[in-house]
């Protein structure tokens, strides 16, 4: 851990952004010392996202100061401060898939000259950024393979190798690093960040996930609503303090049960397969149960509950929703009450372009005005009542859904299948970038739905998120998917186990 006496690598002071009368940072601190790692905590909407596009020069603060090793830094553009040795991953690794691993890593930076690619020194300088981002001993990947080949674990290390290969990196901005990852891709990436502390960077970590952070942070600091809440050790500060702070409340029951009566079975599979996943998936889902499984990523999860939806071809094997036996196409299944909140949100999930009121209401009209008209004040005011709710933090349903941090868009795409009444609901990772506060108010509509008799079926790689909410757990290892056991019977070891096969 750092020497807390030790001079501050990054100072920044009093840093404000406004977006019109929206006040997304207000007298904002922050102090990174060299060769620590820094978490940076707070809800979602707390004000994370624009203060890492400041520190990476994608904004400019209306006002505040930072220095960089004592000096004035205000980076206008992000490869300005790269050159000061400031670099950014994004929660999304962002590669150009048709294109080398080599040169993903010296994108923008190739060596050469008079307009001709120096390959040695490309080879050079690309194995030598991806080998500061590999496990001791571990084989370079073939620098010429597409990045597009790769697998999640490796893109995410490909764009760490890629911010360290574009300068002396000396602060490193993870944002949401592991939340495409598996476990083992994770400890890959906390043994890289060790590494990387070791060599007197530091890292300022953004993570949803506290047990994570209590692993590999030594300082953390908190904002709420945009503004500063309090900074300090990791060590001696309890989760609940963590959670405290982050909230403004106390959480005290983050997983919530109500009594719950499994009744008629709403969902029965047996040895359904699609195109390519899943190879073989049997289950019996009630009204009244929340059904959760459990898998490494890859496992085929997401396809099993994509081809139950129609969005997936189903090769052979038995399929029946309520009376419906058979595959039938999205448009039916949501016409039988049957709703999939999608783990691709921006691609899937939500219309970005359009209004908050809009991507809540727009599978189901016909309650919204008369002839075929939409009264638009009828919709504002369904929609307000959902993000009331949901506390989805906006400044109403005008708002696009692109302006939204991706925990809030979650909450919309939740909002949307209450609208819409589905009372099966398939949830693939559903608090996937959420808070922990608002994954609470999460948990609590799933526990009320249950309660109130609809079927959940979910999948999620948080394991403590279906040990707490999930009346049974199943796992799906390489396209084939476990008996459910109740979940009073399941561990984190035991799924984990049962997960890697």
């Amino acid at each position: 851990m750092s020497d807390g006496a030790a001079p501050a690598l990054l100072v920044a002071l009093g840093l404000s952004k406004s977006f019109g009368a929206t006040k997304a940072l207000a007298d904002v601190q922050l102090a990174l010392q060299p060769g620590e790692v820094h978490a940076l905590l707070g809800e979602n909407g707390a004000g994370k996202s624009t203060l890492l596009k400041i520190l990476a020069g994608t904004q400019k603060a209306d006002s505040g100061t930072m220095e960089l090793a004592g000096l004035a830094y205000a980076p206008s553009t992000p490869q300005e401060a790269q050159a000061l040795g400031v670099a950014f991953v994004s929660q999304e690794p962002a590669l150009c898939p048709d294109l080398s691993v080599a040169e993903n890593i010296l994108l923008g930076a190739l060596p050469g000259r008079f307009g001709f690619v120096d390959r040695k020194e490309q080879w050079r300088r690309a194995g030598a950024a991806l080998a500061r981002v590999l496990p001791e001993g571990a084989p370079l990947p073939d620098l010429a393979q597409r990045a597009g080949d790769l697998g999640q674990g490796d893109r995410q290390l490909l764009c760490l190798a890629r911010a360290l290969a574009q300068a002396q990196c000396r602060i490193l901005i993870l944002d949401e690093p592991t939340s495409t990852l598996n476990s083992s891709e994770a400890e890959r990436l906390f043994s890289v960040v060790r590494e990387l502390k070791k060599g007197g960077i530091a890292i300022l970590y953004v993570s949803h996930f506290l047990e994570e952070v209590e692993r590999i942070a030594d300082r953390y600091t908190v904002l709420r609503d945009g503004k500063f809440v309090h900074t300090g050790e990791l060590a001696g500060t309890t989760r609940s303090e963590l959670v405290k702070r982050m909230a403004g409340r106390d959480v005290h029951e983050l997983f919530p049960r109500s009594a719950r009566t499994p009744g008629e079975v709403v969902l029965e599979l047996s040895e359904l397969s699609g195109k390519k996943l899943p190879i073989s998936a049997s289950l019996t889902l009630r009204r009244g149960e929340v059904l959760g499984i459990a898998g490494l990523l890859g496992s085929g999860r997401s396809e099993l509950l994509r081809a139950i939806f129609g969005l997936d071809a189903v090769k052979r094997g038995t399929l029946r929703v309520k009376a419906l036996v058979g595959p039938a196409t999205p448009r039916r299944r949501l016409a039988q009450g049957v709703g999939l909140l999608s783990e691709d949100r921006k691609g899937e999930g939500l219309a970005e372009a359009l209004s908050l009121g809009d991507n809540i209401t727009l599978s189901k009209l016909e309650s919204l005005g008369s002839f075929g008209l939409v009264s638009p004040a009828r919709r504002d005011a369904i929609a307000r009542g959902y993000l009331s709710r949901l506390g989805v933090r906006a400044r109403g349903p005008e708002q696009l859904a692109r302006d939204l941090s991706g925990g809030n868009q979650q909450k919309l795409c939740f909002a949307r299948l209450l609208h819409h009444g589905t009372d099966v609901l398939l949830l693939d990772e559903p608090t996937r970038g959420v808070d922990v506060g608002s994954r609470a108010d999460l948990y609590r509509i799933i526990d009320e739905l249950a309660a109130r008799g609809n079927a959940v079926l979910m999948v999620s790689s948080y394991l403590p998120e279906l040990l707490g909410v999930c009346d049974r757990i199943a796992v799906m290892v390489r396209g084939r998917l476990g008996a459910a056991r109740p979940a009073s019977e399941r561990s984190e070891h035991d799924l984990l186990l049962e997960a890697t096969g």
